[in-house]
């Protein structure tokens, strides 16, 4: 009988290892859904040379100081926005970018390459524009974030964000090691202190995908005065942008 049990612990111990290693090699796969095929195909495409990748960004250009660098959820398809943020902006440059490995960026896509790129874009798009705002929705957010922590964005929008990915992974997964096994953290209350530009926090009143909770976390992040935050009453994570009162947040319009 004994013998019988230590063999059963010992055959649970073997899967349990066995489950930790396949999330442990597949978890970028949870994390990221690139879209290959851009969502718009008559949108303005520029390529962008990195280290390591050919990004593809959809582009508005513009002359003049002020510029939009746009960064998406992790299943988005950022193309899609540019008739909308068009209208919204219409004296700004506008830069939507795909990820790598999404909408026809080459590479791989890791917390540590995405902030590499965004780095380098905003520099690049900042040396042309003077006045750059930056939006991250979703996954995006914790991009836009940590890169408004370290260079002089103008404004900063967070569509949905969170307070923490490796804590909604683990309330997702609380039988499993995730702090030690997670690659990709984007700890964006790390950052938030370190955020001097003005900041909109734009919450969806049903969100199935971020819990509120998260965003509220990540709202008292900040030093004092430099976010606001607003919920849209209605819309869900995937539907915010269809509010009519998506667009006026982003542009900080009343």
């Amino acid at each position: 009988m004994y013998r019988t049990m230590i063999e059963v612990v010992v055959a649970l111990a073997v899967v349990y290892v066995g489950l930790c290693a396949v999330l442990f090699f597949v978890q970028r796969s949870l994390i990221y859904f690139p879209q290959i095929v851009a969502f718009s195909p008559g949108a303005t495409t520029a390529k962008f040379l990195v280290p390591g990748a050919a990004l593809q960004i959809s582009v508005r250009p513009r002359p003049g100081a002020h510029a939009l660098l746009y960064f998406g959820g992790n299943a988005e398809d950022v193309a899609a926005n540019l008739p909308s943020f068009s209208t919204a902006f219409p004296d700004y440059a506008l830069y939507l970018l795909h990820y790598r490995g999404y909408g026809g960026s080459s590479g791989q896509p890791s917390e540590e390459t995405l902030h590499s790129d965004a780095l380098t874009l905003f520099d690049k798009i900042r040396a042309e524009h003077a006045n750059v705002v930056v939006v991250g929705r979703s996954l995006g957010s914790g991009v836009a974030i940590r890169l408004a922590s370290v260079r002089p964005v103008s404004r900063l929008v967070l569509v949905t964000p969170f307070d923490s990915l490796q804590e909604l992974a683990v309330q997702q997964f609380p039988y499993i090691p995730v702090r030690w096994l997670l690659l990709d953290k984007f700890e964006s209350w790390r950052y938030a202190p370190h955020v001097s530009a003005p900041t909109t926090i734009v919450a969806a009143e049903f969100d199935e995908v971020i819990p509120r909770s998260s965003s509220d976390l990540l709202y008292s992040r900040f030093t004092g005065g430099v976010a606001s935050y607003r919920v849209i009453a209605g819309a869900g994570h995937n539907s915010i942008s269809e509010s009519v009162a998506y667009l006026p947040l982003l542009t900080g319009i009343p």
